[in-house]
Formats: C-alpha cells, structure tokens, sequence
C-alpha cells in the first residue's frame, strides 16, 4: 500500500510556502488548486511540476489523473487542506513552473499585436484575475501587471483568471512609465480608462480600431495623474443611471469589448 504524504512531509511543507510571494519568486513555483485549473495548466508544455492529491479525489478526477504530464502524489487530506486557498478544498492541488506562465515583455508584445491590457498598480487578487479573464475573453493579446500590481501567480489571482491565465501571454514589469515606452515603441496607441476622460468610448471607435494597450488604474484611487497624463488619451465609460462609477473589472471588461468590436468591424 502507498504510503500517504501527510501535512508534516518536506515535500507539503515546501510547497505551502509557495503561498509567499517572495518564495514563489525565489523558486519559480506557484500553486493552482482544483481539476479545472490544473487541466488548464496541461496546456502548458512542462508548466505542471507535481500534484498533490487526497485517494479519493485521486479516484474521482482518474481521468485527470491519466493524462497528467507529471506524477500524481497520494496525500493525507491534512495535507492537500494545508496547501488550499478555498473555503472548501478540492482535494487537489498542482505545483507549476513560474517560467512557463509568465512571460517577458518584450516577448509578449510584438509587432503584431493589436490589444493588451496594463494594470498600474491593480492590488485586488480578484480584480487582477477577472481582468486577465476578460482579456482572455476579448481576445486580446497580453497583460501586463505593472507598478505595485498583485503577483498574478497570487493562487486568488489564479483562481480568479478561472483558467485564463494560461491562455494568453501575461507579464510582470515594474516601472509603470518604462511599460508604457516599450508598448508606444511597439506602436500601441496608449488609452486610460479615465472616468474623467475627454473621450467618450460610444465615440471613440477610430482610436480602437488600431493597435491598443488599456491602461487600467487602481482600485480605489484611479490612475495617478502623472500615469494618466503619459497616456495618448483618456477615455470615459459613460454611465447613464444613477451609479457613480463602475469597478474596476467591469470598465476593463466593457472597455475591452469595444476594443474586440472595433477592430473586427
């Protein structure tokens, strides 16, 4: 009989640590937790390291289990509990490589492409991952979390991106001006979704129909105006009821959306 990892093993305690970001970054590991987003992850060439799974989710999810690029490891439910994010664990939970997921900058924003998403300082886990989902959705061609933006390897982030993460190119930069250069170089005309914008995005159909990076501000304070100002222009969602804004991962979704319309008409 297989002996069970338990909560106590050197190979559980390892991988919890990966719930630090200091340490995801030093070993280039990061967590992804529950059969969808590991399936997910499949997709990736080499991104799965290992997986921890209790027997009995071993034996419900056999057909994941399969087709696993790496080996399964039976482990205690303490043990897979201890490396959860959720209310409810799943009862199985993948180590990935950091280097498979992310990508350069200047390697995810080519010539060709035409949409991609800056998050300036973006701190929410959720925020960051519906963003990276919407992105996925209007099918643009990266995401950039720049600044003090969340670590999109953050397993609420993961989760958030319900998948997407692995999908589309995603980026880590720190200066948020230096970003903005590199797009401007590769001929992206730089939009601020500004609730304050002189441009309305109902009118701003000329402007989306070309190469475009969205830069998204922070949740509660926007875009710091020395950010907005470095932007070609800054573009309004209009809001037509009584609401004072929408958040943050409702602008980028709508935003987003004009943008795939615009550029497929």
């Amino acid at each position: 009989m297989t002996e069970l990892l338990t909560a106590r093993s050197g190979r559980i305690k390892a991988a919890r640590r990966l719930a630090d970001r200091r340490v995801r970054r030093e070993v280039g590991r990061f967590l992804v937790e529950g059969p969808q987003l590991i399936e997910e992850a499949y997709g990736v060439p080499d991104a799965v390291v290992e997986v921890y799974a209790t027997p009995e989710a071993a034996q419900r999810y056999a057909d994941l289990r399969d087709r696993s690029p790496a080996e399964w490891q039976l482990t205690e439910d303490r043990g897979v509990e201890a490396l959860s994010d959720t209310v409810t664990a799943t009862g199985v939970v993948a180590v990935c490589r950091s280097d498979r997921v992310l990508t350069p900058l200047a390697e995810a924003v080519d010539a060709s492409a035409r949409l991609v998403v800056v998050c300036a300082d973006v701190r929410d886990p959720g925020n960051a991952g519906t963003v990276i989902r919407s992105a996925d959705a209007a099918g643009a061609d990266a995401v950039v979390l720049a600044g003090r933006s969340v670590d999109p390897l953050n397993p609420k982030t993961v989760r958030a991106t319900v998948g997407s993460l692995f999908h589309l190119p995603v980026s880590v930069a720190g200066d948020i001006g230096e970003t903005l250069a590199l797009l401007r170089e590769r001929g992206q005309t730089i939009l601020a979704a500004d609730g304050a914008g002189e441009v309305d995005l109902f009118d701003a159909d000329e402007l989306l129909a070309g190469p475009t990076a969205w830069l998204l501000g922070n949740e509660a304070w926007g875009l710091p105006a020395e950010v907005a100002a470095v932007a070609d222009h800054r573009v309004r969602v209009p809001i037509f009821g009584a609401a004072e804004s929408l958040n943050l991962s409702t602008a980028a979704a709508v935003c987003l959306y004009a943008s795939a319309r615009a550029q497929r008409r």
